[in-house]
């Protein structure tokens, strides 16, 4: 299974997600800090990263931005997930491979992940 970094300024989210995909098989890490976002990715050989819009007074976005700007994480799979309106296209244009509103179904996200993980994601 994928090793997958959650980053997060939400704890109760975050280990609620990390949990259920725990119970899945994956190996989870999670961040409250998206400044480490880069040093936990090399750190635990992160394969996926689930990352909110809004992380502690941080656009997701710009997360998610600079990451792709480094080689080494351009290709890496990013679902972006957020409570905000119409952000999914904002999201996709920072470089989300995927995009999740919140509160999102857990079928859902675990969907999300295994087309990823699998291959299939059509973005």
């Amino acid at each position: 299974m994928a090793r997958i970094l959650i980053v997060d300024d939400d704890q109760t989210i975050g280990i609620m997600i990390q949990d259920i995909l725990e119970f899945k098989g994956h190996n989870v890490v999670v961040t409250q800090q998206p400044a480490t976002t880069k040093d936990q990715i090399l750190q635990h050989d992160i394969e996926l990263v689930l990352l909110d819009k809004l992380i502690s007074g941080v656009d997701g976005t710009d997360v998610c931005s600079e990451l792709r700007k480094d080689e080494r994480f351009k290709d890496l799979p990013i679902i972006m997930m957020s409570a905000l309106h119409n952000v999914d296209e904002i999201c996709r244009e920072a470089g989300a491979t995927e995009f999740l509103s919140k509160p999102f179904d857990m079928d859902t996200l675990i969907a999300a992940i295994d087309s990823i993980v699998n291959g299939e994601s059509q973005n």
